[in-house]
């Protein structure tokens, strides 16, 4: 039998493909999951979806359920990126930079019509508490996405314009909390108040210097 870090076993044509293979599973698995959640994805509609026989899934995910822990991680990565990318614009101040981050988040949301929200918090909600695996894996994503915005806090700490009474890892903590309970408020009430709300009440407001 070929070693299981042997690429040409799953894919007679090259290790590049088999990666875009990887990858073009892993984004139909977040539009899948975030629009059906994760009791109503199945993975024949996945595979099909992307045109890979079903049985090939498992050279690639042990279980639907590693797969959604993949997807998971997947999801979380752009946008650690895309908030890096804010905090490091030159001559931006965190503060600025912060608020610039949501108010982008906050647009995206409206031109989908306020649907979907985070699948993080959509997946915490369905199996946050039955699946370790996915339960583990929704930790770590939420944790480095606090973490990462625990950085813009504390620049903005130390540039004078957050408060400095309270650590930048609790209120990051604490608007990570309070963002997930903002979308899920937005798609119900189907407006971006609950966001700009958010954004008002926290980054203009409580955490003020």
């Amino acid at each position: 039998m070929p070693k299981s870090d042997d690429w040409s076993y799953y894919d007679p044509v090259s290790r590049r493909d088999v990666k875009e293979l990887r990858a073009k599973l892993l984004d139909r698995g977040v539009a899948l999951l975030m629009e059906q959640g994760y009791h109503g994805t199945g993975l024949q509609e996945l595979v099909q979806s992307v045109g890979v026989p079903k049985g090939s899934f498992y050279n690639y995910f042990e279980s639907k359920e590693a797969f959604s822990a993949e997807v998971v991680k997947h999801y979380v990565e752009p946008f650690i990126q895309r908030l890096e990318a804010h905090l490091r614009r030159p001559d931006v101040k965190a503060e600025v930079a912060l608020k610039g981050y949501f108010d982008e988040l906050i647009e995206e949301t409206q031109r989908h019509d306020f649907k979907g929200g985070c699948l993080l918090g959509n997946l915490i909600g369905e199996i946050g508490d039955t699946s370790e695996l996915c339960q583990t894996s929704l930790r770590q994503a939420v944790h480095r996405y606090r973490d990462k915005l625990g950085e813009g806090i504390a620049r903005a700490q130390r540039e004078g314009s957050f408060r400095m009474d309270m650590e930048a890892k609790e209120m990051a903590d604490f608007l990570v909390s309070v963002w997930q309970g903002a979308l899920l408020r937005m798609k119900i009430e189907r407006s971006v108040r609950p966001l700009t709300q958010f954004c008002d009440m926290l980054l203009n407001g409580y955490f003020k210097a």
